[in-house]
């Protein structure tokens, strides 16, 4: 393992700014890693290319680590967090199974507070460390985080040939523990109140929830106005009794493939497909009408920004559009309330959402090069 061993701590070496020390302590434990599960697969001693599965998996260990050094302190917790999150959201449910975005979202925070100290046990245990130690450097602490991320997806094998990944059979026994008046308890934590099922937390639990909500470091504005929209949109469609569209869509800001959100969600190649369509029906009435100030801010398409439409796009947009058209995006870009522009319309309100719907509909198609002629035309 000496060549593996040479190789991480170079590319440490050269791909951070830790000091050599560091560099050498984090390329050691990475390579006694690799030997070690070289060793212990049965699969790898019998394919008679050791060394080749040995050099493979170090080199993704090794891009994993530096993945997270990259991302930061900070933003690598945050990519972790989020990582975690969609892959035990569909499993972290109260006793009695229904309950509020906000309290699911809480629940999640409460398991996974509680996975990473399991998985930092384990860190220490596989790695022969002391039970004191604690990631200090940034280096440390990215591949603590890249080894969590490994350890939570590690597969464990089930009775009739099946096999779970560890973090959701971890999630599973979490969501079977947890008492029925607890999403109760965690709600008036949320608010601040007291509820008469206190007495299932004590008062300083309570407290512990309320003040580690308040200590959570502000976002930078656009990841806070993203994490907005993504709220709003599971809101959205959990209000609409659509949860199966929320766990999907969850499951597609990880970037999963296909297969990945079928294991997970426990669907066929078929049933995949039409919970998409689904969603994406659902998506486009978000996007077009319940929250389309939202939704275009988020993505510098609102009317500030012409709708996202390049000079020559917008001149097009205009040039497409009605005289009626043409006067109800004068009156929006004027910021009047919807009610005010349908009374100067002569229209109901619903009429009024319909034809901006419409009129978004538009911009959207020629933002995204969906229509042909003038109206498509790019200025690349």
């Amino acid at each position: 393992m000496e060549p593996i061993l040479q190789l991480l701590f170079q590319e440490l070496t050269q791909s951070t700014h830790a000091t050599t020390a560091t560099c050498w302590s984090v390329a050691t434990r990475l390579a006694k890693e690799v030997d070690r599960i070289c060793t212990e697969s049965k699969r790898i001693q019998a394919s008679g290319e050791v060394e080749t599965w040995a050099m493979t998996l170090a080199k993704h260990r090794l891009q994993q680590c530096l993945k997270y050094y990259r991302l930061g302190s900070r933003q690598g917790r945050v990519d972790l967090h989020s990582t975690l999150s969609a892959v035990v959201y569909r499993y972290i449910r109260p006793a009695q199974g229904t309950a509020s975005y906000q309290v699911r979202l809480m629940l999640i925070e409460d398991f996974l507070q509680n996975f990473y100290m399991e998985a930092l046990n384990a860190f220490r245990r596989e790695m022969e460390l002391p039970d004191n130690y604690r990631p200090e450097r940034l280096l440390e602490l990215a591949e603590y985080m890249a080894f969590t991320e490994r350890y939570a997806k590690r597969r464990i094998p089930l009775p009739r040939q099946r096999n779970q990944q560890l973090i959701i059979l971890r999630a599973q026994t979490f969501s079977q523990q947890q008492p029925a008046e607890a999403s109760v308890d965690m709600e008036q934590a949320a608010e601040g109140g007291v509820s008469e099922f206190e007495s299932a937390w004590s008062a300083a639990s309570v407290q512990q929830v309320r003040e580690q909500m308040v200590a959570q470091e502000p976002e930078p504005a656009e990841d806070a106005l993203r994490q907005t929209v993504v709220n709003a949109l599971i809101r959205y469609l959990e209000e609409r009794q659509q949860s199966d569209c929320a766990d999907y869509f969850v499951l597609r800001l990880q970037d999963l493939s296909a297969n990945e959100i079928e294991a997970i969600l426990n669907l066929t190649p078929r049933q995949r497909d039409y919970l998409q369509q689904r969603f994406k029906y659902h998506l486009i009435r978000f996007s077009l009408s319940h929250h389309w100030e939202l939704v275009h801010q988020w993505l510098g398409a609102d009317l500030d920004h012409n709708l996202g439409l390049t000079p020559q796009q917008w001149q097009n947009f205009q040039q497409q559009l009605s005289e009626p058209q043409r006067e109800l995006l004068h009156l929006k870009q004027q910021g009047l309330s919807e009610r005010a522009i349908a009374q100067k319309l002569g229209c109901t309100v619903a009429q009024l959402q319909r034809q901006w719907s419409k009129l978004l509909g538009q911009a959207w198609e020629i933002r995204n090069h969906l229509v042909s002629g003038a109206g498509a035309a790019s200025d690349e």
